[in-house]
């Protein structure tokens, strides 16, 4: 359980496994940030694929540990933890190949959103539920996915959008079986061992600089929303009621 990794033949496969539902901990965010610059720094490693255990890629935070955590530690984790992870698929020195099923929400939204080649099982749900949370963030990956009409949508709504959808929209690499995602995933990573690798890692250098929207400062100006939903109380209320599966009361404003 926890992200693992092995380099086999210049490619880094990272995996993350955070039963039951891939919510990940703070120091899971954190740890696969570490975990992702170190092989982009690694000179031996020409691509890495990033996938996850278990019946959907990602759940976004572990809501469950923060709401049983006393004071606002846990909060401040997660929010730097997704951005160290997020920032770390970014600025990886090599292409990141994500390779998604079942589910894609939250934080998994920043981690896809990110990457440079995305590649999703059929019937794989992309979701920012952060609204029904008390939350703000990722919207500025969702912007990379999705039209923008359709990621105000989504945000607004929470509604998801399936890997079809996004294949249409151009933002998914293939759509496969879900039995044949990885195999997928490793055919896509095989075409990096047969390129110049001091070339590949200047395009991907220089595709990071011609982005039209800076996504490390664009997340950050997020989440300071997120900070103050949390200070007027309202973000603990959505919280908890996830946590105890409920409608959040609408006292607060």
């Amino acid at each position: 359980m926890g992200v693992s990794h092995e380099i086999i033949d210049g490619i880094a496969e990272v995996v993350v496994d955070y039963p039951p539902v891939n919510a990940i901990p703070v120091r899971g965010w954190f740890e696969l940030a570490e975990v992702i610059a170190e092989l982009g720094n690694d000179p031996d490693v020409r691509v890495v694929i990033l996938r996850a255990e278990g019946r959907g890629f990602n759940a976004g935070v572990d809501i469950k540990e923060m709401q049983s955590t006393e004071g606002f530690e846990s909060l401040l984790g997660a929010n730097r933890g997704c951005w160290e992870a997020f920032r770390a698929v970014y600025e990886c020195k090599v292409p990141v190949i994500t390779a998604a099923h079942g589910y894609c929400v939250g934080g998994g939204i920043g981690l896809v959103g990110n990457s440079d080649i995305l590649i999703a099982a059929k019937g794989t749900e992309f979701a920012l539920p952060e609204v029904d949370r008390g939350a703000l963030g990722a919207a500025t990956h969702l912007a990379r996915l999705v039209p923008p009409l359709k990621m105000r949508a989504m945000v607004l709504t929470c509604e998801p959008a399936t890997a079809e959808e996004l294949h249409r929209w151009g933002s998914v690499h293939a759509v496969v079986e879900p039995g044949e995602l990885l195999a997928k995933a490793r055919e896509v990573a095989q075409t990096f061992t047969k390129k110049l690798p001091q070339v590949v890692r200047a395009a991907k250098e220089c595709l990071n600089n011609i982005d039209p929207v800076d996504v490390n400062r664009s997340y950050r100006f997020e989440q300071g929303f997120t900070f103050e939903l949390n200070l007027a109380g309202v973000a603990d209320e959505a919280r908890d009621a996830f946590v105890e599966k409920r409608d959040p009361k609408a006292d607060k404003k």
